[in-house]
This record gives structure tokens, sequence and C-alpha cells, in this order.
């Protein structure tokens, strides 16, 4: 009974992706293991980017350097 968890950030993911994502996801599995898809489960965590850290800074501070420095870029 395979159980497969996604994690991302909130970030605009819309239902048609996260269906993309499960879909696929259990289509891996069966590929690849031999998986009935009937008991393969998939969660899909969607982490507020306040709660997500990378290199030491929150991804929601990231993001904002990032929109900083492509306004600066575009000027």
């Amino acid at each position: 009974m395979p159980y497969i968890l996604i994690q991302i950030t909130k970030e605009n993911v819309s239902q048609q992706q996260k269906q993309q994502l499960i879909q696929e996801a259990t289509e891996l599995v069966v590929r690849v293991l031999d998986k009935d898809p009937a008991t393969t489960f998939v969660l899909i965590d969607e982490v507020d980017t306040d709660n997500w850290g990378v290199a030491g800074e929150s991804v929601t501070t990231l993001r904002q350097k990032q929109a900083k420095s492509t306004v600066h870029q575009v000027e």
C-alpha cells in the first residue's frame, strides 16, 4: 500500500495541477513498482512560504528579494 507525500509551498497551485500530480505520481508507482492504483495514496501538503526555508531564509523573504531584483532590472 504505497503512500506518496508531496510537499509544496502554497503558491497558486491550481486544482488541475494538483490532480495531475496525484495522477502521475500514482502512474509512476504503478509502472515502476507494479502496485495497485486502488491502494496507492497520494497526499499533497501545501506549506505556507513563511514555514519553508532555504539557505537560512524563508521562501517568503526569498520571493520578496526576487521581486525587488526583477523591478530593479526592469528600470
